[in-house]
């Protein structure tokens, strides 16, 4: 068994201080902020920007560089063409471009021909496969028709 003094333990119970006289201050004071605020301040920043509901959409695709999708099922979309802003809020999953392959093909063939054509140096490269090697000598020929 453990045995303590009482003396000591009074004495350490005394030194014990929570708060008043001598004691550190607060350095500064933490304000928990509510999502709602934030929204708040979202939407008074597109009002300023201008921004106007574009009603209708049921599904928003972002497709990334690593094949992955971050997919919005009926956002809300704003935007505005002056400053070329759009602004998506609900709720997003991130999913891989196979789980929703057979559901998003019409958008990849759209987005096939926005893509920029194929640079032309291979365009050349084809063609002068195309061209006859040279066999005769045309200035043996030029020379005889002369005379």
């Amino acid at each position: 068994m453990v045995v303590l003094d009482q003396e000591k333990l009074a004495k350490m119970q005394q030194n014990v201080r929570i708060g008043g006289k001598g004691t550190a201050r607060r350095k500064k004071k933490i304000v928990h902020k509510t999502a709602g605020t934030d929204d708040k301040k979202l939407q008074t920043t597109l009002k300023k920007l201008q921004c106007n509901n574009i009603p209708g959409i049921e599904e928003v695709n972002i497709i990334k560089d690593d094949s992955t999708v971050i997919h919005f099922t009926n956002p809300k979309v704003q935007a505005t063409v002056q400053a070329n802003t759009f602004a998506i809020s609900g709720n997003a999953e991130h999913k891989s471009i196979t789980d929703l392959f057979p559901g998003i093909l019409n958008q990849l063939v759209g987005l096939s021909s926005s893509l920029p054509p194929k640079p032309k140096s291979e365009a050349i490269a084809e063609e002068d496969d195309d061209v006859p090697a040279l066999v005769e000598d045309f200035d043996e020929a030029s020379k005889t028709e002369a005379v």
